[in-house]
């Protein structure tokens, strides 16, 4: 097989109607997490999808569809999409449903130091031109001082494996000069070690007991509460075994969001479970229904009720809530928190930033300082983002405003 026929992007000319995608590859489990957590970082909406695989080989394909004034360099996803499937090469010597290999050596961390004149929706300005970069954000820390001075800290790794060179962090220099020009002061680039981005243990220090319990205890699902506050609407997930005799049958009908098909996905992977075949629709008003007939690592059916009911309340926990957003006082000030979960593997969510940042140059709120940070909670890894608002001692926007357009941005309710 050619290269070129792995990923296969089919374009259209008009712009109501979605792009096909068309992976036709090795198989390896976590697979559709990792082609679904690229689609996401390009800002990408995956409408329908299919999947099927022997268990060497899959063939996929992903109808998806951008924001409305957004451009997509389908190049460039196409090579994304290719550095994430496995070697042709290797396809003879896979094993039946074969894990995940040996994760590859973690990325570089650079530390990108940025020093700017503020102005209103600084911080968001320099998260999309990072993200147009291929920069993905680790770590940040953001500091504002009372002459006006904004001195950004971004812990970043770089996509294309080139921020080592004296090009590569020239161009950087060039595309941040040429967008704020004389309001910026200094842009540096040098390299740091693997510490800078260390997961801590246990929940941060700021954030209530109360708070901390209700926001990321994985097991408290309260569907009522869910249904309430408009995530958990209408979430149907049920387990079939009497119409395959080889395959479990999960069926999933649920309110769309951005990355939805990404947090099925990514829960799949955790439990290291095969999708052999599957099915994703968007129906009207956005209720997306999935048939994913899987089998665990053993190549089996899941059988034991336990194992059924620990699944079905995972992937129920994982779509209603993605994430969590509250705002906390902090003394006289008032920061925003949102957390979400990291893979099993390290890799955390594309874009959380870039959208938190923006719902907040929406609202037309400050950013007094920011930042990111790992913390290991009850045996899981989440990355908190930490914002402290400008407000001067009081919010402009009513506390709920402010975090139903948090979360709205984030799951990307704001397009409707």
């Amino acid at each position: 097989m050619l290269l070129e026929d792995i990923v296969i992007i089919k374009q259209t000319d008009n712009p109501d109607e979605p792009t096909v995608i068309t992976i036709n590859c090795p198989d390896k489990t976590g697979l559709g997490c990792d082609l679904c957590r690229t689609i996401l970082f390009f800002g990408l909406s995956i409408v329908r999808g299919d999947v099927s695989t022997d268990g060497k080989w899959c063939y996929i394909v992903f109808w998806v569809m951008g924001k409305k004034g957004t451009i997509t360099i389908w190049s460039l996803l196409k090579k994304r999409l290719l550095e994430a499937c496995p070697s042709v090469l290797s396809a003879n010597t896979l094993m039946f449903y074969r894990p995940e290999s040996q994760p590859p050596k973690p990325a570089d961390v650079f530390l990108l130091k940025f020093c700017c004149h503020d102005r209103h929706g600084l911080l968001h300005d320099v998260t999309h031109l990072l993200c147009e970069l291929e920069l993905v954000i680790q770590r940040v820390k953001v500091s504002t001082t009372p002459d006006g001075m904004v001195m950004d800290l971004f812990f970043v790794t770089d996509t294309r494996e080139l921020l080592h060179t004296m090009k590569r962090k020239q161009d950087t220099h060039d595309h941040l000069k040429a967008v704020f020009m004389d309001a910026m002061i200094s842009c540096d680039i040098e390299m740091v070690g693997p510490d800078f981005t260390a997961c801590s243990n246990g929940p941060p220090s700021f954030v209530p007991p109360a708070i901390a319990e209700q926001t990321f205890n994985l097991e408290m699902f309260d569907e009522n509460h869910e249904t309430k506050h408009g995530s958990g609407r209408s979430v149907s997930v049920t387990v079939d075994n009497s119409l395959s005799p080889a395959h479990t049958l999960v069926q999933i009908v649920c309110r769309d969001h951005k990355g939805l098909l990404y947090d099925i996905m990514r829960t799949l992977k955790d439990y290291n479970i095969q999708i052999s075949y599957g099915r994703f629709t968007r129906k009207e008003r956005k209720t997306c229904e999935f048939d994913l007939f899987i089998v665990q690592a053993d190549g089996k059916k899941i059988i034991d009720p336990s194992k059924q009911s620990s699944l079905i309340s995972r992937i129920k926990m994982e779509i209603s809530r993605p994430f969590r957003v509250a705002l906390v006082n902090r003394g006289p000030d008032t920061e925003l928190l949102v957390a979400n979960p990291v893979e099993l593997c390290g890799w955390g969510r594309p874009l959380v930033f870039y959208d938190i940042t923006l719902a907040l140059k929406t609202l037309n709120m400050g950013i007094f300082s920011a930042e990111i940070s790992r913390h290991l909670i009850g045996g899981r890894e989440w990355e908190v983002y930490r914002v402290l608002l400008d407000e001067g001692g009081k919010l402009r926007v009513p506390k709920g405003k402010c975090e139903e357009a948090v979360l709205k941005m984030l799951m990307g309710w704001d397009r409707s």
